[in-house]
């Protein structure tokens, strides 16, 4: 009959009690003189090896040191989906270290008096900013478009835009760029001329003393200047864009005959590379439907930058994702750090995609140099830009 082995004399809280068979007896050869009962897992690294309770039930035996434990199907599984879960974190930490750097790097591009110009704002997250968007004329050096320039300073501003942002909202105003408006120091002119006489500075002060005269005074608390060289690349960095146009034939700077560009669209929804993205998004002038003008093109910018934002968003763009981050603040010239730029990105996705919003003018006036611009009457100006503020 088995005797209850002696427990020792110091007191210990084992989780198991062991038993002896009969000494006298002898134990089997190839067999253990005594049973090990162990009780159930008591700590989440016990659960992490992939041990279940059904397994460690207060009745089951432990296997010997060396015995191998059986590969079940749910424990297989269980270590697939950790390893998957693992790579996905490491991806996307990778991804944000690449746009933190790319970032900082891009961040201090801009002028300091630019940043000078701007005014402090709150946390995107919860609170709303203004931000205005500069889309410039400068052109990669290289570039074999007639007339093209390719350095910032004398630029003009192709593209004006101002984005109220976070907080759960996203309205975007879009200003045309021969708005004729009071350029402070400068007198009237098109409201793009303000860039290439100071730069984003004079830019920002300009939309600002026009919302001011609006009625509606806005303050401008982060810049975007986007750089149209990078842009192409961006794009193709995250496998291109999907957007819907009406018929579309356009030759920028002469085609592609002339060292231009080229873009022929039918109606529907047509993926995009970078080159055809920023073809569509500089044409004025479409040959098929020759009643496009300025305000087409701010109409289809507007829907470029949603379809970027749907497009950054999608399972596709996850598997690039370490690319898209590195390039993404490289089309970007702005006072906004990485982790700014990551609390606009997550405030446009709360807020939902902008509608299209477009500054209409009403009026035509002659501006120094013979040229003809667009007025805009401070009734209609007051009621678009209380729109972009108040909703």
């Amino acid at each position: 009959m088995a005797d209850k082995l002696e427990e020792p004399a110091q007191s210990e809280d084992r989780p198991y009690r062991v038993y002896r068979g009969d000494e006298r007896s002898g134990p089997t050869p190839g067999e253990r003189p005594y049973t090990l009962y162990r009780s159930r897992p008591r700590g989440l690294r016990a659960r992490l090896r992939g041990e279940e309770d059904a397994e460690l039930d207060a009745r089951a035996p432990v296997r010997a040191p060396d015995e191998k434990r059986p590969r079940t199907p749910g424990r297989i599984a269980k270590r697939v989906l950790l390893g998957v879960a693992i790579a996905v974190v490491a991806w996307l930490l990778l991804s944000l270290v690449l746009f933190l750097v790319s970032a900082q790097v891009e961040q201090a591009k801009l002028p300091a008096s630019a940043k000078a110009a701007l005014s402090s704002g709150p946390n995107m997250l919860t609170s709303t900013s203004t931000v205005l968007i500069v889309g410039t004329d400068q052109r990669p050096k290289g570039s074999k478009e007639p007339g093209a320039n390719t350095n910032d300073a004398g630029s003009r501003s192709d593209t004006l835009m101002l984005w109220r942002i976070g907080g759960g909202t996203s309205r975007r105003l879009s200003i045309p760029r021969d708005t004729v408006v009071d350029i402070p120091g400068h007198g009237t002119n098109k409201i793009n001329a303000a860039y290439a006489f100071g730069g984003p500075a004079l830019t920002i002060r300009t939309v600002e003393a026009f919302t001011q005269h609006a009625g509606v005074p806005v303050k401008i608390n982060h810049l975007i200047v986007v750089n149209l060289a990078a842009f192409p690349q961006f794009i193709d960095a995250i496998g291109g864009i999907d957007i819907k146009t009406d018929r579309v034939c356009s030759d920028i700077s002469g085609g592609v005959r002339n060292g231009g560009f080229s873009l022929n669209l039918s109606p529907g929804v047509h993926h995009l590379d970078g080159r055809d993205a920023l073809t569509l998004a500089r044409t004025r002038e479409n040959k098929c439907n020759p009643n496009e003008n300025d305000l087409t093109r701010v109409r289809r910018q507007q829907e470029i930058l949603n379809a970027v934002k749907s497009k950054l968003l999608s399972v596709g763009t996850f598997f690039r994702l370490p690319w898209a981050s590195w390039d993404a603040p490289k089309v970007l010239r702005t006072d906004m750090g990485g982790f700014t730029l990551l609390s606009l990105f997550a405030a446009s996705e709360v807020g939902g995609s902008a509608p299209v919003n477009v500054l209409k003018p009403t009026g035509v006036a002659t501006v120094p140099g013979g040229g003809a611009g667009l007025t805009v009457s401070q009734a209609a100006a007051h009621a678009a830009v209380a729109k972009l503020m108040n909703g």
